[in-house]
C-alpha cells in the first residue's frame, strides 16, 4: 500500500504543477495578445480626417524638414523629424514648445505620426509607445496617401 499512496501523492504534485504552469502560460499569452493588439495601432485616411476635424489629436510629421518644405503637409501636422522624435518627447515643456511651437503632448494624450509612406512613422510610433504615450497610432498611408485621397476629393468638388 505504501508504494500506491506514495504514487498518488506524486502524481497529484506532478498534476497540481502542470495546471499551475498552463495556468501562468494562458495568461502570458493573454497579456502578450493584449500588449502587441494595443501597440500595432495604425489610422486610416477616413479615421485620420475625423480625428483631425476633432482636434482631439496632435499629427506629427517624421519628415525631414526639407521634405515639407519641397512637398507639403497635412494641413495641422508639426514637424518633428524622425531622429528628434525620442528627445522631443521627453522635453520640458517650455523647450518643446520653444523649438516645435505647440504645447508638449502628455503621455495621456492621442499622438497620431505620418511621414511619407508609414515606415518612419511606425518607427516614431514604437519610439513613443517606448517611452510611455499608450494612445500613440501612426498613419500608414503617410502623405503618399493624403494627397491621392485630397487630389481626387479636390477634383470631385470642382
Amino acid at each position: 500500500m505504501l508504494p500506491w499512496l506514495l504514487f498518488r501523492t506524486a502524481r497529484r504534485a506532478v498534476l497540481g504543477s502542470v495546471e499551475t504552469e498552463l495556468c501562468d502560460l494562458k495568461s502570458i499569452k493573454e497579456s502578450c495578445h493584449n500588449f502587441c493588439t494595443v501597440t500595432s495601432k495604425a489610422v486610416t485616411y477616413k479615421e485620420l480626417k475625423n480625428l483631425l476635424n476633432s482636434k482631439n489629436i496632435m499629427l506629427i510629421d517624421v519628415r525631414e524638414t526639407w521634405e515639407i518644405l519641397e512637398y507639403g503637409k497635412i494641413p495641422g501636422s508639426v514637424n518633428i523629424p524622425l531622429n528628434e522624435v525620442s528627445e522631443a518627447l521627453q522635453m520640458n515643456p517650455r523647450d518643446f514648445k520653444e523649438k516645435y511651437h505647440e504645447v508638449k503632448p502628455s503621455k495621456s494624450d492621442s499622438l497620431v505620426f505620418s511621414c511619407l509612406a508609414g515606415r518612419r512613422s511606425k518607427k516614431a510610433l514604437d519610439t513613443a509607445i517606448s517611452l510611455g504615450f499608450h494612445r500613440a497610432q501612426h498613419y500608414a498611408g503617410g502623405w503618399k496617401e493624403w494627397e491621392t485621397y485630397e487630389f481626387s476629393e479636390n477634383k470631385k468638388g470642382n
